[in-house]
């Protein structure tokens, strides 16, 4: 089996938290994560380049982020997880803290950024992500760890990341582009 073609079977419930599921359930089940997610590069930056540009600055409700700030959340949750990913897959057992999504919003300057350099920095941190779990063993993929004191498996880390970003775009189609 090539590592560029990986098959990783979705995790089984034990590998992840409760709240986690709504995300994991949401890719695939055809074992084929990293296709999947190397596709979503293009699919992503297409679907972001068809948003007029007046729908940039919208929310659909008060507190609610703007399509730049969902699409560098989107980034910055990716990091976070792959990160995580990073030391329970090398077999680091050191319990990881968790993070409050909300903080980094204003201190990411989305809104004053262009769509262009969310996209490549979008770009890079998917082919990093891509790249790391494209180093890990069957092993490695099943090793279990602590984060935010929930028990992940590193390839529930990956679903997870996957099914995170395909809920903020239903989102952003359902609620800011309706």
């Amino acid at each position: 089996m090539s590592k560029k073609n990986l098959h990783i079977p979705k995790p089984q419930p034990e590998e992840f938290p409760d709240y986690a599921a709504m995300y994991i359930k949401l890719p695939a089940d055809d074992g084929r994560i990293l296709e999947h997610l190397k596709d979503q590069i293009k699919k992503t930056e297409e679907f972001v380049n068809s948003i007029p540009a007046n729908k940039w600055d919208y929310v659909y409700a008060p507190g609610k982020w703007t399509i730049k700030e969902v699409l560098v959340h989107i980034i910055d949750d990716e990091r976070i997880y792959a990160y995580r990913a990073l030391r329970i897959g090398r077999g680091d057992t050191t319990p990881l803290p968790g993070f409050e999504e909300k903080d980094y919003v204003p201190y990411s300057k989305a809104n004053d950024r262009t769509v262009k350099s969310i996209l490549k920095e979008y770009e890079t941190v998917r082919k990093a992500t891509l790249s790391l779990y494209r180093s890990f063993s069957e092993e490695d993929l099943l090793r279990k760890g602590t984060a935010n004191n929930y028990v992940y498996s590193t390839r529930a880390l990956l679903y997870h990341m996957a099914g995170h970003e395909l809920h903020h775009l239903n989102i952003l189609k359902e609620k800011y582009l309706e």
